[in-house]
């Protein structure tokens, strides 16, 4: 089977700020598994990284589909961005599991753009914490089974091994993943907080030779059902929930969508649209995508967009006034509107200039990425069984009215 191409995502966060780039990586993980709240439902705390989380001007991102779709940012040359962004610009959502035993743990990237795990070795990792095969007495090595993903700048690399993989009070005694050694391929790896990624994608972007980790989690018949939602906080620790959703944060019906290629989580898009002032239809996919930060579509309807918002390219990020009026911007679902105003759609601010969370990309197909700018808003449950993802207004709190 032909795997999907597979190329450097840059981050779209770089700071020319002195304390941006003296600012130290976190010194422990803020999140920890909670234990099961139900049987087989299991509740993961998910901590947010801004820019400021970083040691160096900034990691450059290449999380979830973007990569493995071939698609490079309309941006041109490398280039910095020319604007502080405040804490609230989130760039990546992770969150801790625990291999070997005894338990090891280690905090990874939830990433629905991709299917595989792997994590650093010591050889690799700059933070306290990172797998040591040595030290677990379930390691398994896979004989002649390497590991490696290729980005844009170089690759990931290791060996296939198998161990034990813990998630709160769930246990898989013998999962399949990469024990990386190299990480030369990711500028600003060596900054970063977190010692791997854990892909929530389908078995068509699989490298691993063994099973993903919802095909292992739904053959291990423990969780209540076979979907998992994700909570994405703005500024506070989000949460994924295996096994259902946790109804204190959901605060709609549930939508539901189909998905029509099960590799990504792609949905048909019935259009975008701009207040009441435009409408965009050529484009007819989405990809629903925890692991990419903003809004990404072809760049001729991104242009219409922000001509029509008045917003100015600064660096390769769009900007408008903070006091400026922006309509709504919505992306049609199964027959819904999803709405995403100003305040969704900023992801950054410094003085009177408010950052924009939108960018146009170059891909062979028409396509929009809706990444976390969408999710923050929306709460998303992922259907593995059905293919089918469920969107519903997401609330911080048990106050709103509760509709699942």
């Amino acid at each position: 089977q032909t795997k999907p191409s597979t190329e450097l995502f840059t981050s779209h966060f770089r700071t020319h700020s002195q304390a941006a780039m003296k600012a130290c990586a976190l010194a422990a993980l803020f999140a920890s598994l909670a234990s099961l709240a139900s049987a087989g439902l299991l509740r993961v705390p998910v901590a947010r990284l801004s820019a400021r989380d970083l040691r160096t001007e900034g990691l450059q991102m290449f999380l979830g589909a973007v990569p493995r779709l071939g698609v490079a940012p309309q941006r041109g040359a490398r280039v910095q961005q020319g604007v502080l962004l405040k804490n609230e610009a989130n760039i990546g959502y992770y969150g801790t599991i625990r291999l070997g035993t005894p338990g090891q743990d280690v905090s990874v990237i939830f990433d629905t753009g991709s299917s595989d795990l792997w994590v650093s070795n010591r050889e690799t990792s700059n933070c306290s914490t990172f797998y040591e095969a040595s030290a677990s007495s379930t390691h398994h090595a896979l004989v002649n089974e390497s590991f490696a993903l290729s980005y844009g700048s170089g690759n990931v690399s290791g060996v296939s091994c198998q161990d034990s993989l813990s998630i709160g009070e769930l246990t898989l005694p013998s999962f399949t993943f990469g024990e990386v050694s190299n990480t030369s391929g990711i500028e600003g790896w060596d900054s970063s907080p977190f010692d791997g990624i854990l892909g929530l994608g389908f078995p068509a972007l699989s490298h691993s030779p063994g099973l993903t980790l919802l095909q292992a989690l739904v053959d291990s018949g423990e969780l209540d059902r076979p979907v998992f939602g994700f909570y994405l906080a703005n500024n506070t620790p989000g949460e994924l929930v295996f096994g259902g959703v946790d109804p204190a944060h959901i605060a709609s019906e549930f939508t539901w969508v189909n998905v029509t290629s099960a590799a990504w989580w792609t949905v048909r898009l019935d259009s975008v649209k701009l207040g009441d002032v435009q409408t965009l239809t050529a484009t007819k996919d989405a990809i629903v995508d925890i692991g990419t930060s903003l809004l990404a579509g072809p760049k001729r309807e991104v242009q219409a967009i922000a001509a029509m918002l008045g917003a100015e390219k600064n660096q390769g990020l769009y900007t408008v006034s903070c006091e400026a009026k922006v309509p709504n911007l919505a992306f049609s679902l199964g027959g819904r509107d999803f709405d995403l105003s100003k305040e969704d759609l900023v992801v950054g601010r410094v003085s009177d200039i408010c950052v924009l969370g939108l960018e146009s990309i170059d891909i062979g197909m028409p396509m929009w990425i809706l990444g976390d700018v969408f999710t923050r808003k929306y709460y998303v449950q992922f259907d593995w069984v059905q293919r089918r993802l469920g969107f519903a207004l997401a609330t911080a709190g048990p106050s709103a009215t509760n509709l699942v």
